[in-house]
């Protein structure tokens, strides 16, 4: 007899999950198109919710995930774009390379001193986690 915590995991399809992601917004198809001031319109969300369209182009999902304040990587993924990582099946954990120095633009060579020096301070923790 199969237990309730035992059935598989249903994965919505991009469009089902963007339009459960609107509905959940109480948006309609025109007001998405004119929030994202056009880049996308009601039609072409309409086929992607639809599943007529499968794999909508980048810009197009950056655009859904910022109205929609969902991460964009999920779209990414959700569309083929993204192989899922270990790293990133475990909500848990964090990714190790956020984009904490974006705007510095640092080089390769910065950045690995950055690591480096990362390892030194995470060398001195004493191991009751009292840094």
């Amino acid at each position: 007899m199969k237990n309730a915590d035992e059935e598989p995991e249903v994965k919505l399809t991009l469009g089902q999950y963007l339009a459960s992601i609107r509905t959940d917004r109480g948006m309609s198809l025109r007001e998405v198109e004119r929030a994202t001031e056009k880049i996308v319109s009601n039609a072409y969300l309409s086929q992607i919710e639809t599943d007529q369209i499968k794999r909508p182009s980048p810009n197009i999902l950056h655009a859904l995930a910022e109205l929609y304040a969902i991460p964009y990587e999920g779209l990414m993924e959700r569309a083929g774009f993204v192989v899922p990582t270990r790293s990133r099946r475990n909500a848990e954990q964090r990714h190790g390379r956020i984009p904490t120095f974006a705007d510095y633009n640092l080089t390769d060579e910065e950045e690995a001193k950055m690591v480096e020096f990362l390892g030194y301070l995470r060398s001195r923790k004493k191991p009751d986690g009292a840094g």
